[in-house]
């Protein structure tokens, strides 16, 4: 039999072969394009819930604030009214309620169109070791309060990151905020104990700046750790359980990591890690 049959057979077998493996491609390639327009339809129906539930929320947070202020009003005209003290007192007491929990309605809805919002960076280089500075000083009154003792740990050296000067103290005061509010009151009066701290502390190198928030609060144990960072999940009294999340998302817009690190009864620590240069 002459060559050229024998390379025309060989090929034939070779195709022969291949079919069952182009047809496995082929049907991979099916499913990767059906899951890729499942995703797509999913995207656009989460886009337009998101859109919905943004309106709603901006819906309900509008007549929240008139319910404050007109709380407000009428506690203000109750210490003119003709009433018996203990009457007056009472009615001031649940004026004084409905006013805290409008506050603290608006706060969550702040706080949830914030993090279900889009975020747009604006990076400039920026020094964090100045921002951190600058945040500091415009949280100390906040811990005064708390009788948390606040201090820093900075280098000498500018630390200098594009970044979003805007959301990054707002993840830096949000990461801060839940430090205060994870100290319980106890560790602020318990006698002879040491007051709690809140240690803000920069570290650079040629490849990364870190802001390490550290807390000697009571810590976190192990199962919790694994969802801090999930919307509406808090181990605390206070807070809407977004002010993490929040704070995650703001460092992953920028190239960065936010990782948490907890002991119980030893304290928390959030770092913030972000390249000097992103990806």
């Amino acid at each position: 039999m002459p060559p050229a049959i024998w390379i025309l057979l060989g090929a034939c077998i070779g195709c022969i072969a291949l079919l069952p493996v182009i047809r496995l491609l082929l049907r991979r390639a099916e499913t990767r394009a059906r899951e890729a327009e499942r995703r797509a339809r999913e995207s656009e129906r989460l886009a337009e819930l998101g859109s919905m539930t943004g309106g709603l929320a901006h819906e309900i947070k509008n007549p929240l604030s008139t319910i404050g202020l007109n709380a407000q009003l009428l506690a203000e005209g109750l210490h003119e009214a003709d009433m018996p003290d203990e009457q007056r007192e009472r009615l001031l007491r649940r004026m004084e309620a409905l006013g805290r929990e409008a506050e603290r309605l608006r706060g969550i809805l702040t706080d949830f169109l914030q993090f279900a919002g889009r975020i747009k960076l604006a990076p400039e280089p920026h020094d964090v070791v100045r921002i951190v500075e600058e945040v500091v000083d415009f949280f100390h009154p906040q811990c005064d309060q708390a009788h948390v003792l606040l201090r820093t740990q900075l280098p000498d050296a500018p630390a200098v990151v594009d970044l979003d000067d805007g959301l990054f103290k707002q993840a830096l005061l949000n990461l801060m905020l839940n430090a205060v509010q994870a100290m319980r009151p106890s560790d602020a009066s318990a006698g002879d104990a040491p007051a709690p701290e809140l240690i803000v502390r920069v570290n650079a190198d040629d490849a990364a700046v870190e802001v390490h928030v550290i807390d000697t609060g009571p810590g976190i144990d192990p199962e919790a750790l694994e969802t801090i960072f999930h919307p509406y999940v808090s181990g605390k009294g206070t807070g809407t359980g977004l002010g993490l999340p929040t704070a995650r998302r703001i460092v992953e817009e920028h190239g960065g990591r936010l990782l948490a690190n907890s002991s119980v009864g030893r304290g928390s620590e959030f770092v913030i890690r972000l390249p000097r240069r992103r990806e």
